[in-house]
């Protein structure tokens, strides 16, 4: 099963990566795909959103982090009209 999850990137400021990766793999293991850029201090977001589409209608599972902040930019409106 793939998931799309956080994968952190910032040393001292925690900066994100939204990846998709298979589920069993560890939190900094081996992505499919970048997806996305969050920056949780800035509160900055950078998505690809036809990458994300095309992940979610393949059946892939966001964390709860993800789907937050994916709710906020609007993906999943723009998945329902797909």
């Amino acid at each position: 099963m793939v998931k799309l999850r956080l994968k952190r990137c910032g040393r001292k400021q925690a900066v994100y990566r939204i990846v998709a990766i298979d589920a069993r793999s560890r939190r900094e293991g081996r992505d499919l795909r970048k997806v996305g850029f969050y920056d949780p201090i800035n509160n900055q977001t950078h998505l690809n959103l036809p990458a994300i589409l095309d992940f979610l209608d393949k059946g892939a599972q966001p964390t709860g982090t993800v789907h937050d902040i994916s709710k906020k930019a609007g993906i999943f409106k723009e998945l329902h009209l797909n």
